[in-house]
């Protein structure tokens, strides 16, 4: 069922314009509108990314609909796009909604995490397994995470966000380059000395039943991706196909010049690398949850 949207709190940085809102349930939800400025299957996008992520047991923020209604778009100011030239109010109706990493705690979620805190991340191994879900789902952006704790811990976590630009984003088509959907920092990968780095979630991923799969992409309403049921299914049967070629795609990274596997032996280089910038890999650290 979908989760009634209160209340506006504010508008959040990236390119589909979230807006954070709190929901009827009490929790607070970063929503991406239909007729954001990326386009309208981002949020297809978002929605079956992310189930197939928490379905491999990776770190997600939880999906979920989000009902905007006329009367809180028509009373709230700040519901509105930014075409450049134009602006519009957001969409009324169904909307993607991921709940907000941390809540509204202050302090307790960063975006950047300098070299000796990242190594003290509670699930740095799962950096791995992000990883071949993002060479599944043919993501063509930079993997993007923020870092949560709670209060009176030492340590941080991982939280993965952002899976808009999965499938190519509107265009649902896999265009598989080496440095598409990676982390934009190589300490994260430093420790992966093998296929054994990427397991469980290699496995989970390869062997996930078409039935989970197809059950996520039954969850998503019509209108996010114009309606046209034979264009999801054939999204599904290719991903579906794909789980036999993700092994391949890592590789295809772990051998790229970036040399982000120093110890796995026999991929790539061998050999550690240092200052790999975020302009040179075409992500940006913001959070665009």
């Amino acid at each position: 069922m979908a989760v009634l949207a209160v209340q506006h709190i504010r508008r959040m940085r990236g390119g589909a314009q979230g807006q954070l809102m709190l929901g009827a349930d009490g929790h607070v939800y970063v929503v991406k509108f239909q007729n954001n400025p990326q386009h309208m299957r981002v949020l297809a996008n978002e929605f079956l990314a992310s189930r197939l992520a928490a379905a491999a047991g990776l770190t997600a923020p939880e999906a979920a609909l989000v009902e905007v209604s006329s009367w809180l778009v028509e009373n709230t100011p700040e519901l509105e796009i930014d075409l450049g030239r134009t602006r519009v109010r957001c969409q009324a109706g169904l909307q993607f909604g991921s709940r907000f990493v941390g809540g509204l705690m202050p302090g307790q979620v960063v975006d950047y995490l300098p070299e000796e805190q990242m190594a003290e991340v509670r699930n740095l191994g799962e950096f791995a397994g992000i990883l071949a879900l993002d060479k599944w789902t043919g993501n063509a952006n930079g993997r993007q995470a923020v870092f949560a704790r709670r209060q009176r811990e030492r340590r941080y976590r991982a939280v993965f966000i952002d899976y808009g630009y999965c499938f190519h984003a509107g265009e649902w088509r896999f265009e598989d380059l080496p440095l598409r959907g990676v982390y934009y920092r190589n300490d994260v990968y430093r420790e992966i000395r093998g296929w054994e780095s990427f397991e469980p979630w290699l496995t989970r991923l390869e062997t996930m039943a078409a039935e989970t799969v197809w059950a996520a992409a039954s969850e998503i309403p019509p209108e996010w991706y114009g309606g046209d049921l034979s264009d999801m299914e054939a999204l599904v049967e290719k991903l579906l196909a794909r789980r036999s070629r993700i092994r391949e795609l890592i590789e295809g990274f772990g051998r790229s010049d970036r040399g982000p596997f120093p110890k796995w032996v026999g991929m790539g280089k061998n050999v550690e690398e240092e200052g790999w910038k975020e302009d040179r890999w075409g992500t940006n650290m913001g959070r665009v949850n």
